[in-house]
């Protein structure tokens, strides 16, 4: 049986080296080539025959993912593209399920994960893994984690947070009264789905709010 042909964007040299290791090992894949980067991918195709599924990474020097899916979506439309990044942002993942992607892959993904996400792109088109279909049902309903959808005074809370300011110093500093800033507390609570102050402090430094 012929093995459907994958090609691995990517430009950490060592990594992508080591995902083909992985991929050949499968039944029904094998790696065609590597690219370190979008540009270099529009030029390979130009005397390699495209490949079926496209393992693209996000951040690359010259042309990114983001850029080099559209292009794809654009003059390839029947390659699947599926991101394979550290990136975990919701920004990010709709950005690339915009531009055409049909899976988001995390680079720290197990073998076995990797496999059936190649194997339900080639049986459906698609592979949502949890982490998708969680951005995707938030951009439908409205509800956001990322930092953009932070009103500035709770910006403010979080970067005074990080601190060993008590709540009610952080209420001085901001000239609001303690009943106020339990009220941005709980609701920080709800809308980042964390717990306690702990929890605020590890979404504000991971999202560079506070930086250390």
């Amino acid at each position: 049986m012929e093995k459907y042909s994958i090609a691995i964007i990517e430009d950490h040299t060592l990594l992508s080296e080591a995902i083909a290791e992985v991929i050949n090992k499968f039944d029904l894949f094998k790696v065609d080539f590597l690219c370190k980067n979008g540009a270099e991918l529009i030029e390979t195709l130009k005397t390699k025959s495209a490949p079926k599924i496209i393992l693209m990474d996000v951040n690359m020097p010259i042309m990114n993912g983001i850029e080099t899916t559209k292009w794809l979506s654009e003059n390839y439309p029947d390659v699947y593209v599926i991101a394979l990044t550290v990136e975990e942002d919701e920004s990010t993942i709709l950005k690339m399920i915009r531009a055409g992607a049909k899976g988001y892959l995390l680079k720290d993904v197990d073998k076995k994960t990797l496999e059936i996400a190649l194997i339900k792109t080639i049986e459906t088109g698609f592979y949502h893994s949890n982490i998708v279909v969680d951005v995707l049902v938030n951009s439908i309903t409205g509800k956001s984690n990322t930092k953009e959808a932070l009103k500035d005074t709770e910006i403010e809370f979080l970067k005074l947070l990080c601190s060993e300011m008590t709540y009610k110093e952080i209420a001085n500093k901001m000239n609001l009264s303690p009943k106020t800033i339990d009220g941005y507390r709980d609701n920080l609570f709800v809308k980042l789905d964390v717990k306690n102050r702990i929890g605020l402090v590890i979404y504000a430094i991971k999202n560079k709010i506070f930086t250390c």
